[in-house]
C-alpha cells in the first residue's frame, strides 16, 4: 500500500504571515530529513527573484515558475514535500496538479491570498480550499485600528482602489494594507444587500 500524501492550504490576507508559515513548514520538513522543493510565481519578484521572502525579511530559497506546467516540470522525482507560495497567481490547473501529487504520496503545502483587494475569491484558491486535507486561515492586524484583519485593502495615491482596477498589481506596504471589516473600503462597490431593520 503506497504512502498517502497530504494537501494543506495556508490562506489569509496580506501581512497575515502566510509566507512565514510556509517557510516554517519547509524547514521542519528539512529538519526531518525530507526532500523539499519550494516554488513561487515568476511574476512575484517584490523582494527577490529566487527566494520566498516574508514582509519581515525571513527568506528561503525557491524556484520561480512561469506557469503550472513550468512548475510541474521542475518537480524532481524524489521530492517528498512541495511548497508553493502565492498560489493565487497560478491558474486553476494548479488544483489538479496538487491533487495528483497528494494522491501519489507527496505532501503539498500551498499558500496564497484567499481574497483579492475586492474581497472576491482569488484565482484557484477557493477550489484548493475545497479539496484540501487541512486549511490554515491566518489573520493579520488591521493597519488602521489594530483589530484582527481578514481583508486586503489597496490604496492608489492614498485613496481606496476602485472595483474595476486590475486584480493583479504586485506590491507590498506601498500599495496594500491589512484591514478589518469595519475599516475596509473600496470605491465603486455597491452594498451586497440592503440590511433589514433587525441588523441596524
Amino acid at each position: 500500500m503506497r504512502k498517502s500524501g497530504t494537501l494543506t492550504v495556508v490562506c489569509g490576507s496580506m501581512f497575515a504571515g502566510k509566507s512565514e508559515e510556509l517557510i516554517r513548514r519547509a524547514r521542519r520538513a528539512l529538519f526531518a530529513k525530507k526532500r523539499v522543493q519550494v516554488f513561487k510565481p515568476l511574476l512575484d519578484d517584490r523582494y527577490h527573484a529566487t527566494m520566498v521572502v516574508t514582509h519581515m525579511g525571513v527568506r528561503h530559497e525557491a524556484l520561480p515558475a512561469a506557469s503550472v506546467a513550468d512548475l510541474e516540470s521542475k518537480i524532481l522525482p524524489d521530492t517528498e514535500v512541495i511548497v508553493i507560495d502565492e498560489a493565487q497567481f497560478f491558474d486553476s490547473t494548479l488544483v489538479d496538479l496538487a491533487m495528483d501529487l497528494a494522491d501519489h504520496g507527496r505532501d503539498v503545502v500551498i499558500g496564497g491570498l484567499d481574497q483579492d483587494f475586492r474581497r472576491v475569491p482569488f484565482g484557484p484558491m477557493p477550489l484548493l480550499l475545497a479539496v484540501a486535507d487541512e486549511v490554515v486561515k491566518l489573520r493579520a492586524i488591521c493597519m488602521r485600528c489594530g483589530a484582527p484583519a481578514s481583508h486586503t485593502y489597496r490604496a492608489i495615491d492614498g485613496k481606496p482602489a476602485h472595483k474595476d482596477d486590475p486584480v493583479i498589481l504586485i506590491g507590498a506596504t506601498e500599495k496594500y494594507e491589512a484591514r478589518c471589516r469595519s475599516c475596509y473600503r473600496l470605491l465603486g462597490q455597491k452594498p451586497r444587500r440592503s440590511p433589514s431593520r433587525r441588523w441596524l
